[in-house]
């Protein structure tokens, strides 16, 4: 036996109640970089959830998704590392976790589930580049990134830069140039932005 209860894990069940926020949102569909973004915002949103529960800062929080899922003979903390995508598991039965992490590693044929790493990173590099709690400003960039309009506007079409660029704009307009600079670097570090 591999997993253990899903419910168990409040992450988890974040995830998938954000599944339906971003749906009435941004309304993804699940398909290239728009449902590796559906996907990551799922992961970000529940360590967020995570984080604010356990009274976490950046720092402090664990940013691994799915940490109850696994029994005890699995090989690997969790079922995702938003902190460093690829690097949750490494298992005989399951073999090594495939998340990618940088944008020269995708492709449109990879699942959601793997290109959704690219984002993870950026927001972990934004929320730690902060500091302090990561629902406090990279949250608050990352939701505002969800509900704007302009992203709506190009949901069945959303590239990762477009989303980047309009996270970069938000930062801004919320934080001031300083916000915008750091979720800029972010995202130049996985390749996203240039």
């Amino acid at each position: 036996i591999i997993f253990d209860y899903f419910t168990d894990s409040l992450d988890v069940v974040a995830h998938e109640v954000t599944h339906a926020i971003t749906q009435s949102t941004a309304n993804f569909d699940y398909k290239k970089q728009r449902g590796g973004l559906h996907e990551s915002i799922s992961d970000v949103f529940a360590a967020l959830v995570e984080q604010w529960h356990f009274n976490q800062t950046a720092a402090d929080a664990d940013w691994l998704t799915g940490q109850s899922l696994f029994t005890v003979a699995t090989k690997g903390p969790a079922l995702r590392d938003i902190a460093n995508p690829g690097t949750a598991y490494n298992d005989p039965l399951l073999g090594r976790d495939p998340q990618i992490s940088h944008f020269s590693q995708y492709n449109d044929n990879l699942d959601v589930h793997l290109t959704s790493g690219i984002p993870n990173r950026a927001f972990y590099l934004a929320a730690i580049g902060f500091g302090g709690y990561a629902f406090e400003k990279a949250g608050k960039i990352w939701y505002a990134t969800l509900t704007d309009s302009r992203i709506r506007a190009i949901a069945q079409t959303a590239t990762f830069k477009q989303w980047a660029d309009v996270t970069v704009d938000q930062a801004n307009k919320l934080f001031g140039t300083s916000a915008a600079i750091i979720v800029r670097n972010a995202w130049v570090a996985v390749g996203v932005l240039v």
